[in-house]
């Protein structure tokens, strides 16, 4: 008997890709679900795939796939577009952040849409969020990536027009460990229109974000159940 049953038809019905949390999962249980997309040909995202649990997956399968051990993501088939000016903007409060940014981005793309990374403008030093609000405006949605107290959050949903999606990161220590601090604050904000995903949930976003566009379309080739 399987241990897996894949939602092929997922992009039909919702415009988004099947993808595999594979953190709980283990390196065998991962092996086969990509084994059986590699003989479908289907492509997939697999998130929260540490290093050493992609070492321990066969040579067909580490071949086939597009890993980045920064974000824990691997991709099998195409990725597009590359990395750039995009309609939705990806702010990153510390360079500590990048890892979950970078995780958004990824997941954009491989639903096809680009994102343009604005790193390390904490509100700390507020002149550095300040000199790319114009860049940052001409987007439709924003993803706010921060952790600590968070505050980039309320700072950006009041200065700027576009959607914005709060990703608190559990970047910090004392009160902050953990991400609770970014959760609360963000969800405690005084600025309307602020919506919020789970601590360290870049691939939660990046579908808010591909839902508010309306874009989200199915998959180049759905493969229904059989």
């Amino acid at each position: 008997m399987t241990e897996f049953r894949m939602d092929w038809a997922r992009g039909g019905r919702t415009g988004a890709s099947e993808a595999v949390l594979c953190e709980p999962k283990t390196a065998t249980q991962v092996d086969a679900i990509v084994a059986h997309a590699i003989e479908l040909g289907a492509r997939l995202l697999l998130t929260r795939l540490g290093a050493l649990k992609f070492r321990r997956l066969s040579a067909q399968a580490r071949a086939a796939l597009d890993y980045d051990p920064v974000t824990r993501t691997a991709i099998l088939g195409t990725l597009t577009p590359a990395p750039g000016t995009g309609r939705v903007a990806i702010v990153c409060g510390g360079t500590s952040d990048l890892a979950v940014a970078r995780e958004a981005e990824r997941t954009l793309r491989f639903e096809g849409e680009a994102a343009t990374l604005i790193a390390d403008v904490g509100v700390a030093g507020l002149w550095r969020l300040t000199e790319q609000l114009e860049e940052i405006r001409r987007h439709r949605v924003v993803i706010a990536v921060a952790g600590m107290e968070g505050a980039i959050f309320s700072v950006l949903a009041g200065l700027v027009p576009c959607a914005v999606i709060a990703v608190p990161t559990s970047i910090g220590y004392g009160v902050a460990a953990g991400g609770k601090a970014a959760l609360h604050a963000a969800l405690a904000s005084c600025a309307s229109g602020l919506s919020v995903v789970n601590i360290d949930n870049g691939f939660g976003a990046a579908h808010v974000a591909l839902r508010i566009l309306g874009t989200a379309t199915p998959a180049p080739t759905t493969i229904l159940p059989h």
